[in-house]
């Protein structure tokens, strides 16, 4: 039962992400099209942005503890583990980029926005290639 606990907790944390995604497209299509941005939309972004972001890193810290502990596997050594890294490495990069939009005069929204896209785009491959590791 354990061994579901990770893929479990990585499906909420990548819909939770998924939910901060759909508020920064809501952003970045206002700002691109010098529209007036949605009351909340911001807010809402971080809101949701940042525990997901926390959450995601902390399921993917418990993939290779799980691997070793419960299932005495290699960590990070199959095609999952790999993207999983690379998914995590992402998401951290949007994270810092996104803190450094919400602190001050930098404006790495480009950055921000392809970083994040490209971290989201990783973890569906990672929840995909970590389906044939189930129990």
């Amino acid at each position: 039962m354990l061994a579901y606990g990770h893929p479990i907790w990585m499906i909420g944390s990548t819909l939770l992400c998924g939910v901060a995604l759909r508020a920064g497209l809501l952003l970045r299509r206002s700002r691109r099209f010098r529209k007036r941005r949605p009351a909340g939309v911001r807010e809402a972004h971080l809101r949701y942005a940042k525990p997901a972001v926390i959450a995601l890193l902390v399921g993917f810290v418990a993939g290779p503890i799980s691997a070793v502990l419960l299932r005495n596997w290699e960590p990070l050594h199959t095609f999952h583990g790999v993207v999983g890294l690379l998914a995590a490495a992402l998401f951290v990069a949007t994270g810092l980029l996104g803190r450094r939009l919400e602190r001050g005069p930098a404006r790495p929204f480009d950055a921000h926005a392809i970083t994040g896209l490209l971290a989201m785009l990783a973890a569906l491959v990672a929840g995909v290639a970590g389906f044939v590791l189930m129990p």
